[in-house]
């Protein structure tokens, strides 16, 4: 049995529906249930899921977002103790509610699946880890060359149909768009950039500390690129807010170019390489075989697929060699094919038995927490 907090997104919805059908039942919680009784864990997780929540209001509306918290993992804590056999299913689970709800089923010892939506269309993300970062996708190169190495499918180039429909987003803003027009020929990296409040870049921006330190870090190497080439930036479609302040010092040092208005993916196509925090568009970027810089923590960040950026002195050579920078087109394939194969199941059309297969997965490791 599935156990999941409503959402009010039919997709969502779909995807823990279909979860129910796959391991014969589920419900679905109208609320995530309260219990004023502490465990002994109770205090840190309450901390824990504070600190990483998305929105952080402040004095009465913090101790009162702490106090719903704290009702709530003890109350799925207990509703967890009840009902051992079952699975708990939250969407994204990084902070806040949901990861409180997820973290009361680990603390039982029930299995656990965050979900996502894939950055591939019809796909998506169902991990007994967690999303993004906290995935529980290797990190070791060595463990796609053996997976690859039974079976001649998993080198090929069969990883490129999951690219097929990918488009831009549409934007929430009039002064972003995805216009069709000309781009320079002159060679330029490309750079989307990622909403700022997101918890791809709050929670795992690494060394860059967040988006001001990423776009500072870019200020800083696009001095050092090649004669006749620059630095191109595109905010996010859905970003509420403009980063026009941020990005004047980058315009400033005329290396750098803002376009809002073209297309992101012809931008992409266009572009010498691309550079990201942990952007899904670095993984879309495979599609058009271009070289990708990652700075933040991805868990595509790995040797070979991409080329991993440690530090700003990495940063600042990586620019200064754009036109020598590349990857290992094996190393890409089998990755992406194991991506493709084994990783993200496919609910367009629905495919049952991958999602039975990661029911059994998160089962097989769910541990009791000390």
């Amino acid at each position: 049995m599935i156990l999941w907090p409503g959402e009010f997104v039919a997709k969502k919805e779909a995807v823990f529906n279909a979860l129910a059908q796959a391991d014969g039942g589920g419900r679905r919680l109208w609320t995530i249930p309260w219990g004023w009784r502490d465990f002994p864990e109770t205090g840190a997780r309450v901390d824990w899921c504070m600190g990483r929540a998305k929105r952080q209001p402040a004095g009465w509306g913090r101790w009162l977002k702490a106090l719903m918290i704290r009702l709530q993992y003890n109350g799925a804590r207990r509703l967890f103790q009840r009902n051992r056999a079952a699975a708990a299913a939250a969407w994204n689970g990084l902070g806040g509610s949901r990861l409180a709800f997820l973290q009361a089923a680990r603390d039982e010892g029930v299995a656990v699946l965050a979900a996502e939506l894939a950055p591939f269309p019809g796909r998506i993300t169902l991990d007994w880890a967690g999303v993004n970062a906290e995935s529980s996708v290797p990190r070791d190169p060595a463990f796609y060359t053996a997976w690859a190495g039974q079976d001649p499918a998993r080198t090929g180039e069969g990883w490129r149909a999951m690219g097929a429909g990918l488009v831009a987003r549409p934007s929430r803003r009039s002064d972003v768009g995805q216009d069709a027009g000309a781009l320079p020929e002159t060679p330029f990296l490309f750079c989307p950039l990622q909403v700022p409040s997101d918890s791809q870049v709050t929670l795992f921006a690494g060394w860059c500390g967040g988006m001001s330190g990423f776009l500072s870090a870019l200020g800083q190497a696009a001095a050092h690129l090649p004669q006749g080439w620059h630095l191109r930036v595109k905010e996010h479609p859905s970003a509420r807010q403009s980063l026009a302040g941020l990005l004047a010092p980058l315009l400033a040092s005329g290396r750098v170019v803002v376009d809002n208005a073209s297309d992101s993916f012809a931008q992409l196509a266009a572009s010498r390489g691309v550079v990201v925090l942990n952007s899904s568009m670095g993984l879309q970027a495979f599609f058009h075989d271009k070289p990708v810089l990652v700075l933040g923590e991805a868990f595509f960040k790995q040797e070979g697929v991409v080329m991993p950026v440690q530090d700003q002195a990495g940063l600042d050579q990586a620019f200064a060699g754009a036109a020598a920078v590349g990857y290992d087109p094996g190393a890409r394939a089998r990755f992406m094919n194991w991506l493709d194969q084994v990783y993200y199941p496919r609910i367009d059309p629905l495919d049952m038995a991958a999602l039975r297969a990661k029911l059994a997965e998160a089962r097989l490791n769910r541990v009791r927490a000390a």
